[in-house]
């Protein structure tokens, strides 16, 4: 129960809270309430589910700078709205104790019942209804979790709190919960689930801080980064920031440091209404960058095998969503919070914004042709998420006190037509070809240093088989070798031992023969050739038996000869199997080179793709520098005609996107370089180009870091062509509109040489366009001494001679800016003295005009009588030029009722003013 005590407090920061006495006696009531409450899942669970339908869309059309978007059709949206009900604080109990409250939550229904007297009352209808004792997670969980899922998943989301000053709207979302963490805000819990859902290493979450105060960007972050420009993309249409700071957040502790340093800068102030009221609107930026896990085909090899065969490398897909969580400052009535002094413009301010709010939503849910978002800088910071992209959640605060119903009332209403607002929901998608590119190369310098190490293990295996198979082919042969020798020698060695036997054997049977002979020779002839023929018969039959034994030797010699060849065989067949296996291990590498020149192509189409946005920009720039080396004068001409062309008059409405074509076109050095052309024509063709850049606050930057403005300056110091001094210094008065240049151009110059134009022009127009470059000059709070002693006001009056209206409007304008600056810095002390424009005589040039018959002129003198009034230094001289009855006409009869109240209350402020005035007897 300590988040519903703290929420019933009259102040909402992050320190210390006051809590009621009754509000604490009630918790113990109130619990049962919220157990009651928090039970109901359908509620809650029907809000939820409604807004869900988002993450189950296709991705939506939107670019990126790293690569090509991925285009689909939004889902449409409306904004959910929620209601919020504060606790009675110890003023209301005290105050209130005689009156019933003026609202009943009927939070079952979803309805709320607003008390119109005692016996009726209005019923609305809301998406979730909130009690007193509602828990910050609760509160969280129903409106803001459903947006920061879709932020997760791409899409852009908004979280607002609107309300009367003093309901609660800080306390919900940007409570730091550091004595309770049940107190935790809106904005400390969406972070938790953001980064409890992202990975650290491949996803980025970054924020900026910024507050809206007096129509002025702040960035909470950065206090010396106090004026911020909107910049609007003018294809798309969406708005960025790009001067804020933007801190990258990589866990809670930071963020919360982030807050705690943002909301120590930002403004807040002492009302009846509130002890510590938030004097800005605080908008937190968070902005999630994610990569989609996707199955994407991944080129490795692995365990041998080739996974080429994937043919589609695909792009990782990038989402980026962005939270804004708006904290907008209360609307209040003057009569109720006695806001006075500087408080009171600040109020008048929060109230101007929050009711140019209010007209955006009213055209919206009326679908009205025009929405007025460039009514203030709050319209153009929510043009997303009201209308636009963004899913949007909106809890309105309320108070129960029957002393401020109205201002509930008007709250209510404001809900309730918030309700009607619908919104086309987009998923902020895109490939992210950069990253693809890396990813490509990286596994490209895998693959070619895995290539080189298989090739390397490839050759030596190549080189081990051949080693191995001539070692076996040379101990072959070896054994081949030996073994024949063997076999001669033996077949050697045994024909030689068959030799010798049959030698011995014939010696042997030719001794026999003899001894034979002469036995024989004894017995007589017959018995002779009968011995001689047996002996020849064995003769015979022993050389049979030797050559049957040869022939045996011989096969066994044939069979191991064969036996060899069959060896040599098998190895030339192993040498035939190793060049097989060397043949497939080069074609297997031909394969890998035509795989890895395929890999080369697709990142060569990759970077095509990616250089092919700039292609023209970079033909378009060739034919640029062919022009300016003078080697084709056709080119020259070209573009000469080009800004020549009638289209470029400022008085057609196509000409600002003729001009900006030509920009885009030529580009902004070669139209600045024509402003120096020989050609009188060109020049007062390029220096119209060059004011109607200057009218677009988006260019202006960019003309004055290429030389633009030091470029017109020279041109207005040098021409003597009347038209070119009257467009010269339109645009150099469009240029003076933003601070910086104002500092530029007074440091260059450029006051002395306005003054001198309008000593000596005669041209109405002329007179016209100086007379508005130095009135915007006169609204720059540092460059008042300056402006005045370089002769801006001097030649401010001098030109009231020419009498036209136009002319006249802007030197009342220019008064009137140098005087609220002069009263400025009265009121901020930093001024002392008579006012320069009253030292300078401009002082009945003011009264003699402060009834003229042209509104601007009259509405300026107005201003510029008021804002001289609140310097008691300048009452005498006013009261003795008759300014005293000027400012008692206009307490009474002006038109506007913000000048007669400024009058009223410059006549109240000064004791001077008082003292004639009763000396007169007249009322104010």
């Amino acid at each position: 129960m300590a988040a519903a005590a703290g929420f019933g407090s009259n102040t909402y920061r992050n320190g210390a809270h006051r809590s009621s006495v009754k509000a604490d006696n009630k918790s113990l009531a109130a619990n049962q309430s919220f157990k009651s409450s928090s039970a109901s899942s359908s509620s809650s669970s029907s809000f939820k589910s409604r807004s869900l339908q988002p993450r189950k869309s296709s991705p939506a059309a939107l670019g990126g700078a790293n690569g090509v978007a991925r285009d689909s059709g939004g889902v449409p949206g409306r904004v959910r709205v929620a209601v919020r009900l504060r606790p009675c604080n110890a003023e209301e109990l005290a105050a209130d104790a005689d009156f019933a409250d003026c609202v009943e939550l009927l939070p079952e229904l979803k309805r709320l019942k607003l008390r119109k007297n005692n016996w009726d009352t209005d019923t609305y209808a809301f998406d979730e209804v909130f009690t007193e004792f509602a828990s910050q997670k609760r509160v969280y969980e129903v409106v803001a979790k459903p947006v920061v899922e879709s932020v997760l998943e791409g899409y852009n989301g908004t979280v607002m709190a609107y309300g009367q000053t003093g309901t609660g709207k800080t306390y919900t979302l940007g409570k730091l919960g550091e004595e309770d963490t049940a107190a935790r805000g809106i904005m400390v819990r969406a972070m938790e689930d953001i980064l409890g859902d992202i990975s650290l290493e491949t996803d980025s979450v970054s924020v900026s801080y910024l507050q809206l105060y007096m129509e002025t960007i702040q960035d909470l972050l950065d206090p010396s980064n106090d004026n911020i420009s909107i910049v609007e993309d003018p294809k798309t249409g969406d708005v960025s920031l790009p001067g804020a700071s933007l801190a990258e957040v990589r866990d809670q502790q930071s963020f919360l440091e982030l807050l705690r340093l943002g909301e120590a800068h930002r403004f807040a102030a002492n009302t009846k209404l509130n002890t510590e009221s938030s004097r800005s609107h605080a908008i937190l930026m968070v902005n999630v960058k994610r990569y989609v896990k996707e199955k994407d085909p991944v080129l490795s090899m692995e365990n041998g095998r080739d996974s080429h065969s994937a043919k589609t490398v695909k792009a990782p897909v990038v989402r980026k969503g962005k939270l804004v969580v708006v904290d907008l400052a209360g609307s209040e009535r003057i009569d109720k919070s006695g806001s006075e002094g500087h408080t009171l413009e600040e109020a008048k301010s929060i109230n101007l914004s929050l009711s140019a709010l209010g007209k955006c939503i009213n055209a919206l849910a009326e679908n009205s042709a025009h929405v007025p978002v460039r009514d203030s800088k709050l319209t153009r910071l929510l043009r997303d998420s009201f209308g636009g992209t963004a899913r949007t959640s909106l809890v309105i605060t309320i108070g129960p006190s029957p002393r401020h119903r109205g201002e509930t009332m008007s709250t209510i209403m404001f809900g309730q037509r918030a309700m009607k607002v619908e919104n086309m929901l987009k998923l902020k998608e895109e490939f992210d070809y950069k990253s693809l590119s890396r990813r490509l190369e990286l596994q490209l310098d895998k693959l070619i240093a895995e290539h080189e190490r298989q090739q390397k293990a490839f050759d030596d295996e190549i080189e081990r088989i051949h080693a191995e198979s001539e070692m076996q082919i040379a101990e072959t042969e070896r054994k081949y070798a030996d073994a024949l020798e063997k076999e001669r020698m033996k077949y050697q060695k045994e024909c030689m031992e068959s030799i010798k036997k049959i030698e011995q054997q014939l010696v042997g049977d030719q001794r026999k023969h003899d001894s034979d002979s002469a036995t024989v020779a004894h017995n007589g002839y017959c018995s002779n050739g009968e011995v001689s023929s047996i002996s020849a018969l064995e003769e015979v039959a022993a050389m049979k038996k030797l050559l049957e034994k040869e022939t045996l030797l011989k096969k066994a010699a044939e069979e191991e000869l064969s036996n060899h060849k069959r060896q040599l065989y098998q190895s030339k067949l192993m040498e035939a199997s190793a060049t097989s296996e060397i043949l497939k291990l080069r074609k297997l590498l031909e394969d890998e080179s035509r795989q890895k020149d395929k890999l080369e192509g697709e990142i060569a189409l990759l970077q095509s793709q990616l250089l092919r946005l700039s292609s023209d920009a970079d033909e378009r720039r060739r034919l640029l520098d062919r022009a300016g080396s003078g080697n084709d004068s056709n080119d020259l001409d070209c573009l000469t005609a080009q800004v020549k062309n009638p289209q470029l008059s400022d008085s057609e409405n196509g000409s600002k996107a003729s001009v900006a074509k030509l920009f885009e076109q030529v580009g902004l050095h070669k139209i600045l370089s024509l402003l120096e052309a020989d050609d009188a024509d060109v020049r007062i063709h390029a220096v119209k180009v060059v004011a109607n850049l200057a009218a677009e606050e988006a260019n202006q930057e960019k003309i004055v870091e290429a030389g633009g403005l030091m470029s017109l300056l020279n041109l207005l110091r040098s021409s003597d062509d009347e038209t070119i001094h009257r467009v010269a210094a339109g645009a150099i008065a469009n240029l003076a509109m933003n601070e910086t240049n104002q500092e530029l151009i007074m440091a260059q110059g450029g006051i002395r040489l306005l003054s001198t134009k309008a000593a000596n022009a005669g041209d109405p127009q002329t007179l016209r366009m100086v007379a508005g470059a130095i009135a915007n000059l006169c609204g720059n709070d540092k460059l008042q001494t300056m402006l005045r002693d370089e002769g801006g006001i001097k030649a401010l009056l001098g030109m009231v001679h020419c009498g036209h209206p136009d002319v006249l409007a802007q030197v009342a304008r220019g008064i009137a800016n140098f005087a609220k600056c002069e009263s400025r810095a009265s009121a901020q002390g930093t001024k002392t003295g008579r006012s320069l424009l009253i030292e300078d005589g401009a002082l009945p040039w003011i009264v003699q005009n402060a009834n003229n018959e042209a509104s601007a002129i009259r509405r300026h003198i107005e201003l510029a009588l008021c804002h001289l009034a609140q310097h008691g230094m300048n009452a005498k001289d006013m009261i003795s030029g008759g300014a005293l009855w000027e400012l008692v006409r206009i307490s009474r009869d002006c038109s506007r009722e913000d000048i007669r109240t400024l009058a009223r209350r410059s006549l109240a402020s000064s004791s001077t003013f008082k003292a004639e005035l009763r000396r007169l007897r007249m009322d104010y």
